[in-house]
């Protein structure tokens, strides 16, 4: 009875994850199948249906040039290296500060992180763009940017989380030898916390990447057009060219894809080792 009881959760639990897996790629899938079609093939055949020229690359080479990837990999690296380092820095330092110290505020201060998160980004986006057309930074990268920079609540839990596994005591031998709190952050706390940077840099860093609104709303100008904007050209009112906008998606998949591969036992060690305490 129990092997039987064993044997039907396995099965079910094998299932749930082949179905899972099958929901996850077949958008995908059709995407890159479509990548390869041409417009007629594309307009004439199912979705689920193979190309019939599987060296037909000629969506993939208008996507690249006439879409400008090249210039909106560069515009994307720009602004994605400097809001990563400046809300890596700044998460882990009000991670440091809330865990370390005992402050009267400390709590004030989480809630309205918190409340910050349930507040709809779409409804102060008016008041946004105020402040950031008065600071003269539409059209520039530093608008995205800075709007990146700001921290992020998820972030913030994810150094809090690995703090908790950091003794304290490594922070008084440290002071006992004339360290600085700063010295302590910058020498002691930042180093151990390396699993969770790479967590929060993935777990940002494709936020970011992945961005379209921000962009779009902020960097109109053709020359600052990053990669999740570099293919809005190929959709018009008239019609829109759907195989050449799958093939530009399949490029921009491969750089996530990659990074994801590198560092993907950084993630899974972050989120395993920041949930024990």
């Amino acid at each position: 009875m129990y092997r039987l009881k064993y044997s039907a959760m396995s099965t079910f639990k094998y299932a749930t994850l082949i179905i899972g897996a099958i929901i996850a790629l077949l958008p995908i899938l059709v995407v890159f199948f479509a990548s390869f079609k041409t417009k007629q093939e594309y307009a004439s055949t199912s979705p689920l249906l193979p190309p019939d020229n599987w060296l037909n690359f000629a969506n993939y080479t208008k996507a690249f040039v006439d879409g400008k990837m090249l210039l909106g990999f560069a515009n994307t690296t720009f602004i994605l290296v400097i809001s990563i380092v400046g809300a890596t820095l700044t998460g882990s330092m009000i991670a440091f500060v809330l865990n370390r110290f005992q402050f009267r505020g400390s709590k004030l201060i989480m809630g309205a992180f918190l409340l910050a998160t349930l507040i709809p980004s779409v409804t102060t986006q008016v008041a946004t763009f105020q402040i950031v057309n008065a600071l003269d930074l539409v059209n520039t990268h530093w608008a995205a940017i800075i709007l990146y920079l700001g921290t992020d609540i998820i972030a913030v839990y994810i150094f809090l989380q690995f703090l908790e596994s950091i003794a304290p005591a490594l922070d008084e031998s440290a002071m006992l030898d004339g360290a600085s709190y700063f010295t302590i952050y910058w020498k002691i706390i930042l180093p151990l916390l390396k699993p969770a940077i790479v967590t929060v840099i993935i777990v940002k860093g494709i936020n970011i990447y992945n961005d379209f609104y921000i962009p779009f709303l902020y960097m109109p100008k053709s020359g600052l057009q990053v990669i999740s904007t570099a293919l809005f050209k190929f959709k018009g009112p008239y019609g829109s060219q759907w195989e050449v906008i799958c093939a530009g998606i399949m490029i921009a998949i491969i750089p996530t894809l990659i990074i994801f591969l590198i560092l993907q036992k950084y993630i899974y060690n972050g989120f395993t080792n920041g949930s024990v305490k």
